[in-house]
């Protein structure tokens, strides 16, 4: 099987890599605007030189030199790129978020389906076995229907600084809104876990704290140069050296050493004041839906938070669920009668799988790459099931936007008539 890679950047080289140590496919092309990048993903994944492209544009113009593409470039461009390659009868394997457009997403699904192509969304949260041992016992129905949820996710705070200010990800009109890029993961798992369309949203959130009247006194634009970094937890050179070869060092530059490193961080966007950035996403957000089983959720996005991790309670008729994805721990707690009364409880710690997102990047892979050499047509996380999570995250930020409460079904019904 021969797949293509648009986009060489960390995650189309985590989907690529498996690809070729799984000894199911093969790379056959990479596609990367960035020199750099496209050499070192070349070289890694023993691609010839023509197979090297610079942009979507000339390797479409060769025609269809694989069975799938990969495509992991940045989200405004997913929507061009997608089309073109399931023009050519691409089956595609596609980074979220889909596209910042729901009438994107939308055409994208429609000329999948007219093609006859499968599209899989990189939704891995769906195959890591923390959250399907939630589905798990939710459907179950040990604890009786679920009634509401708390979901929160919990950027870290130095993952915010480095992708969300500093980053690709910074503003709106350069990649999508923060609930469509980092969120519509947990849209689509909260629908998933629910078993049910969203009805109604609304939303609230802001920039609360990377901008500069939050600068420290006598800090400057940059953190090499500030007289304030040794006081400052964003200095670039506290966040990037001591990590070195790892993510998020890597994406600052090919470079891993300490005297390439900090020549990046000299003049690139790295190493650059967090309070004087040009971004403009939110750095907090809360959502509120109300789903058509009338289970009702209140989902929590923020950036002030320690650690990575996504932590969640389920509230059912008879139970409940807690569960910290950072700790590996789900608590399943069956109610009493009163409060002296001894509660039923047991703890699990779901098998852990190597890989990132809980071993959800491999369990994807492993999804596509058996879709594709059995010739399926039914994945967990396929376009179909996934238009409904951006379509949720863009009535988000329209409500966040408006300071008004979307209905889903007047919002579909516009979308779909436009």
């Amino acid at each position: 099987m021969k797949l293509a890679i648009l986009g060489a950047g960390q995650r189309g080289m985590i989907y690529a890599e498996y690809a070729c140590k799984s000894k199911k496919a093969e790379i056959v092309a990479v596609i990367e605007p960035n020199e750099a990048r496209r050499k070192a993903a070349a070289k890694k994944l023993q691609v010839s030189d023509s197979g090297c492209f610079h942009s979507a544009e000339e390797f479409f113009r060769e025609g269809k030199l694989a069975d799938a593409v990969i495509i992991a470039s940045m989200d405004k461009d997913h929507y061009k790129q997608a089309m073109a390659a399931l023009e050519l009868g691409y089956d595609i394997l596609l980074e979220k978020p889909i596209s910042p457009s729901p009438r994107e997403c939308l055409d994208i699904r429609n000329k999948a389906d007219q093609k006859g192509c499968r599209v899989i969304v990189c939704h891995v949260l769906r195959y890591t076995n923390f959250f399907m041992k939630i589905k798990e016992i939710i459907d179950s129905g040990e604890l009786g229907k679920v009634i509401s949820i708390q979901h929160n996710e919990n950027i870290g705070n130095f993952h915010i600084a480095h992708s969300f200010v500093r980053g690709n990800w910074r503003r709106s009109d350069l990649s999508s809104p923060m609930i469509m890029q980092k969120s519509c993961h947990d849209m689509d798992l909260l629908s998933w876990l629910v078993g049910s369309e969203a009805k109604k949203i609304s939303s609230f959130g802001s920039l609360a704290y990377f901008k500069e009247e939050n600068a420290p006194k006598d800090s400057s634009n940059r953190c090499l140069t500030c007289k304030a970094a040794k006081d400052c937890r964003f200095d670039a050179s506290k966040a990037y050296l001591p990590i070195a070869g790892e993510w998020p060092a890597t994406a600052v530059t090919q470079d891993q050493s300490e005297e390439g490193l900090r020549s990046a961080l000299l003049d690139g966007p790295y190493g650059r004041c967090v309070y004087r950035c040009d971004n403009d996403v939110c750095d907090n957000q809360v959502v509120l839906i109300e789903f058509k089983n009338n289970v009702t959720v209140s989902f929590n996005l923020s950036g002030f938070t320690n650690k990575i991790s996504r932590t969640i309670k389920v509230m059912c008729e008879n139970g409940e669920i807690r569960g910290d994805d950072s700790m590996n721990t789900i608590e399943v707690t069956k109610f009493t009668s009163n409060a002296v009364e001894c509660f039923e409880q047991r703890v699990i710690h779901p098998a852990l799988v190597q890989g990132g997102h809980g071993g959800g990047d491999i369990g994807l892979m492993e999804d596509f790459l058996t879709l594709l050499q059995n010739n399926e047509d039914s994945s967990r996380s396929s376009i179909g099931h996934s238009v409904e999570s951006h379509v949720m995250a863009y009535a988000a930020e329209q409500s966040r936007i408006a300071g008004k409460v979307i209905d889903i079904d007047e919002l579909m019904e516009q979308l779909l008539n436009y």
